[in-house]
């Protein structure tokens, strides 16, 4: 027999593919999990802020004194108070040419540039006395003209909201590849649409929370936070608060939820680390969830005129769009609120083999809460937009939507290939999945029951959405750019004297199953049952340098690293193994807590036993042999700027044309991400990415008014998808591993968000075909398929 060592997927008891228990659900489940909430510190005090009621004010004077005289009161203090403490920012990259903003505070110095800005802190010895306090601190406004709308926010009279920056245009990017005027003047059939999708926030389970406790004797900073990204905020309070980054550190216990919502810097948090810093006491933020709708990011406000250009035979010969997205007042900091624009313009017709492209974006600043990164960023969007196109295509073809997909997919075999946005992309499989999909869900049997159903007055639909994802993402994304987010992750793996595995990871759980994951690849790479790993994240002290969680990278980047320490664990393992059992550590292996020859497998040696000689009588082991049992190894994805998925989803639903309601029946998506490392964590990823699409096709949007008020900022006005509104989710694979890491795992968490909603415009528009009618804007509520068909009138603009 062979002594090659055998591949991590095919190693005796690998759990790479298998489903296994989450480490953390049972904490969980029981009540046991701590988040920033639970905590308490001695002295600690509780931040509560006094937010703007207005989307654009001078703040003339604020009076504090009946709410300072309050009891529990410490101090109420004003934004040029903070400045002295804390430095703002400005949310730009250089790798985005041209992009502005204003410099953004931690409290509002002299204006309020959105409905919810803080322009005072209350700090107390309970959240209670704050609260009633704040109530006291009165502000004196000059109420100031509010540019609101983005369609109008570059119009020469529009209210410039940073007059030092000249106009509201945050930045602008075009794209021109191949000849677009060329395609268009030649092709048989142009069909153009404007697409909408509406503004919408991520609604977590725990909002967003921070408690700072600044130790001045030591000159440090500890920041309890529900973060994503842990080495990013570390750095970022150092910065601005004036203190060398190893005095700072940032601990991330349970977190639920966080969804893209949790990865940017918030000036409210920034101002909580400030206070303790101000008045040398631990100092407890929990937002709560009337301001979370007022601060917290949202996303997805665009308007996307877009075309395209077909050819009789029914071959796609180009895309064009002209897309305009409000991002607030500021830019948002450090990874900036250009990104869901520019990945729009990255993203549009990537699925599809055409050759000319012509595509414009405009980021304008507005008076309203500020825009940046959610889930999926930028990818429903592009999806919608293109799918859109393609179904309107393929109908004024009198095409069948798969068939005209199928002629116009790039071909499975056509890999490696180049997108005319110029990302390259490595193995995808559009063919395979589609293929898939038409037999998970019997298409032929759903047309036939969909033509009878008509029949008699029910009317039915059948959608279909390919989609690509970005994930495992390079420097690329914002290190290029001077951003100091980290695209690489490390993992520290120890070998402790009872044989227990502990890994320390940069990736941070979230409620996505990192721990799972990291626990998985680490027993399968050093040979060890999963009962004896324990996983530790988000602390900046304990774990390696890395990323956090965020575009699908925690098992392509976070388990790449795993996997690499526990290789090499392992072979330290056995080094010192051979030395004990007078063998060569090449005829060795490790299997479930066991050294064993490797041929026969045989058992040799305890993994306990070893530990217990190496750690506490090393004096019987030869001379010069020092064990190893701590290893640490870092991963960053440098083959490609990207690692793409792809897939596609379908979607069957019933609209009632008297009511405009629509009952989803039944979705499916079929995903490629690569090794599927643990099947029902994959599964439930996506079909938490798909409700969350839901949610934004059908239920999801901010909606302002003319002076940028916030009209249902509640959870009596925001409608979010329910358990019983949901349909049976259906989820299958193809595999494609990408050949950039030894693990070929890609990210899956945001795939069903991609494409979820424009899947269910698809449907809705083929239920509306008879009448005519589309939809194309989102959410698609009763009252806008009601107008769609010309049973009630639009409101009036």
């Amino acid at each position: 027999m062979s002594n090659e060592p055998l591949s991590i997927f095919d190693r005796p008891n690998s759990y790479i593919g298998r489903t296994v228990p989450r480490p953390n659900a049972k904490k969980l489940l029981q009540g046991r999990g701590t988040f920033i909430d639970d905590i308490t510190l001695p002295r600690m005090l509780h931040v509560v802020f006094v937010r703007s009621p207005h989307a654009h004010a001078r703040i003339k004077e604020i009076d504090r004194a009946a709410a300072q005289a309050m009891p529990g009161v410490v101090a109420v203090v004003t934004g040029p108070e903070l400045a002295r403490v804390i430095t703002p920012w400005v949310g730009v990259l250089t790798h985005l040419k041209g992009l502005k903003s204003a410099p953004q505070h931690a409290i509002a110095i002299d204006r309020a540039c959105w409905q919810g800005e803080a322009v005072a802190a209350v700090v107390a010895e309970t959240r209670a006395q704050a609260e009633d306090a704040a109530e006291q601190v009165l502000v004196e406004w000059e109420e100031l003209p509010a540019a609101v709308d983005m369609e109008v926010a570059l119009d020469p009279d529009a209210v410039v909201i940073h007059p030092e920056l000249g106009d509201n245009l945050a930045f602008r990017r075009e794209l021109t590849a191949g000849d677009p005027d060329a395609a268009f003047a030649a092709a048989h059939l142009v069909v153009e649409e404007t697409f909408h999708t509406g503004r919408h926030t991520g609604v977590c389970l725990e909002p967003r929370a921070m408690l700072a406790d600044y130790q001045p004797g030591e000159g440090k900073l500890v920041a309890y936070h529900a973060t994503q990204a842990p080495h990013m905020i570390q750095n970022l309070l150092a910065k601005h608060l004036g203190l060398d980054e190893a005095d700072v550190r940032v601990i991330c216990k349970d977190i639920g939820g966080s969804f893209g919502i949790k990865v940017h810097v918030y000036a409210d948090e920034m101002a909580t680390a400030a206070l303790a810093v101000l008045l040398k006491r631990p100092v407890k933020f929990i937002a709560d969830r009337l301001e979370s709708f007022v601060t917290d990011i949202h996303a997805r406000d665009h308007r996307i005129k877009g075309r395209i250009a077909v050819s009789k035979e029914g071959d796609i010969l180009a895309f064009e769009i002209d897309d305009r997205t409000g991002i607030g007042p500021y830019s948002v900091y450090p990874r900036t609120s250009a990104i869901e624009a520019n990945q729009v313009v990255n993203l549009i017709g990537g699925p599809y083999k055409h050759k000319n492209y012509r595509a414009k974006a405009e980021v304008v600043f507005q008076n309203k809460n500020v825009m940046c990164q959610y889930r999926a960023v930028g990818h429903p969007i592009a999806c919608a937009v293109t799918e859109g196109l393609v179904d309107l295509a393929a109908q004024k073809l009198g095409m069948d939507p798969v068939e005209f997909r199928r002629r116009n997919l790039i071909a499975d075999d056509a890999y490696p290939y180049t997108g005319l946005a110029g990302l390259p992309y490595e193995d995808l499989s559009h063919h395979a999945a589609l293929d898939k999909l038409l037999a998970m869900m019997d298409y032929k049997a759903l047309r036939a029951e969909q033509a009878e159903l008509r029949k008699r007055g029910i009317h039915r639909g059948i959608g279909f959405a390919s989609f690509i994802e970005v994930t495992n993402p390079s420097a690329a994304f914002y290190g290029v750019g001077g951003a100091r987010i980290s695209s690489q992750d490390g993992c520290t793996i120890r070998l402790d004297p009872t044989g227990t595995i502990t890994c320390a990871t940069g990736v941070t759980e979230q409620g996505q199953g990192t721990e799972a994951i990291i626990a998985q690849v680490a027993a399968t790479a050093v040979g060890v049952d999963i009962s004896k790993v324990r996983v530790i994240t988000g602390d900046t002290e304990i774990t390696p340098y890395g990323g956090g969680t965020w575009a699908s990278r925690g098992a392509g980047i976070g388990g790449e690293a795993a996997l690499q320490a526990g290789k090499a664990l392992k072979q330290n393992i056995l080094i010192v193994a051979g030395a004990m059992l007078q063998a060569a550590p090449e005829t060795l292996d490790l299997r479930m807590g066991k050294i064993v020859d490797a041929e026969t497998g045989n058992e040799r040696l305890a993994l306990d036993e070893l530990g217990r000689v190496a750690y506490f009588r090393p004096d019987t082991l030869p001379k010069g042999l020092q064990p190893e049992f701590v290893v640490t190894r870092h991963y960053v994805q440098k083959d490609f700027p990207f690692v793409f998925t792809n897939g596609i989803q379908a979607s069957y639903l019933e609209v009632d044309v008297d009511t405009g309601f629509v009952k989803l029946l039944k979705h499916w998506c079929v995903e490629d991400c690569g090794t599927i490392i643990n099947p029902q964590l994959v599964d439930e990823q996506v079909r938490g990415g798909v409700v969350q699409g839901l949610g934004a096709a059908l239920f999801e949007e901010c909606i302002y008014d003319d002076r940028g008020q916030l009209v249902n900022g509640s959870m009596i006005d925001y409608l979010v998808p329910m358990a019983g509104e949901m349909p049976d989710i259906e989820v299958g694979h193809v595999i494609s591993p990408t050949r950039s890491s030894e693990l070929g795992a890609k990210g899956a968490g945001e795939a069903g968000t991609a494409g979820a909603p424009a899947v269910v415009m698809n449907a809705i528009n083929d239920a509306l075909y008879p009448f005519n009618a589309r939809v194309v804007a989102q959410p698609f509520t009763p009252e806008r398929i009601l107008q769609a068909l010309g049973r009630v009138q639009a409101a009036a603009e």
